[in-house]
């Protein structure tokens, strides 16, 4: 089920960018880095709902120039952890924030 949420969002994620195109805020990142960031943001959403220990609909991700910021809930420090190491694990994530508030 958490994976079909996560293709979903995938989907979505690159059917707005198609449609839309790129909306580059300016002097913060390239059409480039922006479409790079959102496959970032779209891997690491997919890594939490392959994983029972964190709740994927709870956290939300955001990256810009390849720094991922984590923010939402967790219900544990553990959760809060464990959604940190998979954002820090995705390959092509250079840095993490995590504002993630425990619950």
């Amino acid at each position: 089920m958490k994976l079909s949420h996560a293709v979903l969002a995938a989907a979505s994620a690159f059917a707005i960018v198609s449609i839309t195109g790129c909306a580059v805020a300016r002097d913060q990142q390239t059409v480039g880095a922006y479409v790079d960031d959102a496959a970032l943001t779209t891997k690491v959403k997919a890594r939490f709902a392959e994983d029972p220990a964190v709740a994927a609909t709870s956290i939300s991700v955001e990256t810009l120039n390849g720094t991922v910021q984590l923010s939402g809930f967790a219900k544990s420090p553990n959760e809060k952890a464990a959604a940190e190491r998979i954002a820090r694990a995705t390959s092509g994530v250079k840095a993490v924030k995590n504002d993630i508030v425990v619950r």
